[in-house]
């Protein structure tokens, strides 16, 4: 005979509730772990260096999203990319693996290269050997100043002089052509300490923006997030710039509309204040006189609703030693 809910034990069935909201919670959070939801079979990648490449970026064979990057970190001398797959189609064993651009603002993701038969067992490494790491513009810089160091500009100059004689039958056009490379040479050779200079400093200048790479994409993601703000709230900045136009429109009216009422009252004013600096003297005086009086009435209103007063010869007093 099964009890009724009512007559269970409350304390029991709280408890049962609180198990299973806790295991429903654990669940969420490790969804990407279950075998059913988790979704994809884990496999790495070795690289050189990690390339801007972070957790959550996309995992794509010939463009199209295959999985994720779960987690980028040091194995060793080389950067361990984990990432997982969940699609039917397969991959060799000799695939390969690259780290690609996304966006202009730095955003990164993983692109596969199938190659082989059969597909990739799970947990299989892809070796620094398969995998290739972005373009890095500061090693370009690097050797493009170290390799323009080691020109010899003059031999160069006196290259193109010779092939210049050499072509003396040519059209004139060539010979305008070789002429003008060869001033060109000159040039350069004439400027050669400046332009290695200038190599050098661009050196400098692409090492400091390859270690503060990240500060840029930073900047640029959160400018992104204030234009996308403002485009947001941009009818609400247009309410307010149509109100303040209204406003100075009805301040305006009211100057307009009240001019006339003010001028005669700022007449009428001046007046006042005129009679009053031709009688100050008298204002004056009347002040001065007021004073003794003012301060005489005070006295006599000082105790309250009562005020001291007396009248002489009231009643009158009969004379001391008079006879009848």
């Amino acid at each position: 005979m099964s009890v009724p809910f009512r007559e269970r034990n409350p304390v029991v069935i709280g408890a049962i509730s609180i198990v299973v909201i806790l295991l429903l919670l654990l669940a969420a959070f490790k969804a990407d772990s279950l075998p059913l939801i988790g979704g994809g079979d884990t496999y790495y990648a070795a690289f050189s260096e990690a390339g801007g490449l972070r957790a959550n970026d996309p995992v794509r064979i010939a463009g199209v999203r295959v999985g994720k990057v779960t987690d980028v970190g040091l194995q060793g001398g080389h950067v361990e990319v984990t990432f997982k797959v969940d699609t039917s189609e397969h991959f060799g064993p000799q695939t390969g693996a690259a780290i690609k651009v996304a966006t202009l603002l730095g955003a990164m993701y993983l692109s596969l290269e199938p190659k082989g038969a059969g597909q990739m067992q799970e947990h299989a490494q892809i070796p620094v050997s398969r995998t290739t790491s972005p373009y890095d513009v500061v090693d370009a810089f690097s050797g493009l100043a170290s390799r323009a160091a080691r020109i010899d500009v003059p031999q160069l100059s006196k290259a193109f002089n010779t092939l210049a004689d050499a072509t003396k039958g040519t059209p004139q056009a060539f010979q305008q052509t070789l002429q003008g490379l060869s001033r060109l040479s000159a040039n350069v050779a004439a400027r050669d300490q400046q332009l290695n200079t200038l190599l050098k400093n661009l050196r400098n200048v692409s090492q400091v923006l390859g270690r503060h790479d990240n500060d840029i994409v930073a900047l640029m993601r959160d400018s992104d997030t204030v234009l996308r703000a403002l485009v947001a709230r941009r009818q609400a900045v247009h309410r307010l710039l149509v109100s303040t136009s209204q406003l100075s429109q009805q301040l305006t009216q009211l100057v307009q509309q009240s001019r006339g009422d003010l001028k005669p009252a700022l007449s009428n004013l001046q007046s006042v204040v005129d009679v009053l600096l031709k009688n100050q003297n008298n204002l004056d005086q009347s002040l001065r006189l007021m004073a003794p009086f003012y301060r005489v009435f005070g006295n006599l209103l000082g105790n309250g609703p009562w005020f001291d007063t007396w009248i002489a010869n009231l009643p009158p007093v009969p004379a001391v030693g008079s006879g009848g």
